[in-house]
């Protein structure tokens, strides 16, 4: 008989789950936090090892967010897991323009994704802000072309897109980039994965 467990001790469970299968690892707390929540939202204890954050990362991100800084993800499904509420309570707004009629209108003219075009157009916001891309390498090589020129400075940048065609090589640009970084290694990411890191950083706040 499956055993009824009430909502509030669902995520505790599953935290005490994750922590006895990583067999007594330990992280930086202010990482660990990130790691398990992403474990939580995937299941998949791999990340563990394929995370890797930039010297302080996470206390920078945590320190913009107090700041009210905004957060801009390159998917819709991004966006809509990301705790707006938890962020709206700090004073920031969470954006995407991938389905903005101009930023479409735009990438078919110049022959590029939307998902450069969007970040270009995320880059003229007038507050700081955190780069959240958990779905295309492209929005990424965008960012590195905007930090490289001079023209962006991110607070943070989360790079976990997912797939097969240049997500390796965007991650290990970034790695190269001198920007904060939480970058998941190799071809796993995603969405949900941007946004549990998103999620992750305001939750050590308001938790």
């Amino acid at each position: 008989m499956i055993e009824t467990v009430k909502p509030e001790e669902i995520e505790r469970r599953s935290f005490e789950i994750i922590s006895g299968l990583l067999g007594g690892r330990t992280f930086p707390p202010e990482e660990e936090a990130v790691v398990k929540r992403v474990i939580h939202t995937t299941a998949d204890l791999d990340y563990a090892d394929n995370l890797v954050f930039s010297p302080g990362a996470v206390e920078r991100g945590i320190a913009a967010l107090r700041g009210g800084c905004d957060i801009v993800t390159d998917t819709s499904m991004a966006l809509a897991g990301i705790n707006k509420a938890a962020l709206a309570r700090l004073g920031g707004q969470a954006h995407c323009f991938i389905a903005d009629p101009s930023v479409a209108k735009e990438a078919k003219a110049r022959g590029v994704t939307r998902s450069m075009v969007s970040m270009e157009k995320a880059a003229r916001l007038k507050k700081p802000c955190i780069f959240a891309i958990g779905n295309a390498p492209t929005a990424l090589l965008s960012l590195h072309e905007q930090i490289t020129a001079g023209t962006l400075s991110p607070e943070l940048v989360v790079g976990v897109p997912v797939g097969f065609v240049n997500v390796v090589e965007s991650k290990q640009q970034l790695l190269a980039d001198s920007v904060p970084y939480i970058v998941a290694r190799g071809r796993k990411g995603g969405s949900n994965v941007a946004a549990a890191i998103c999620n992750a950083l305001l939750y050590q706040i308001s938790r």
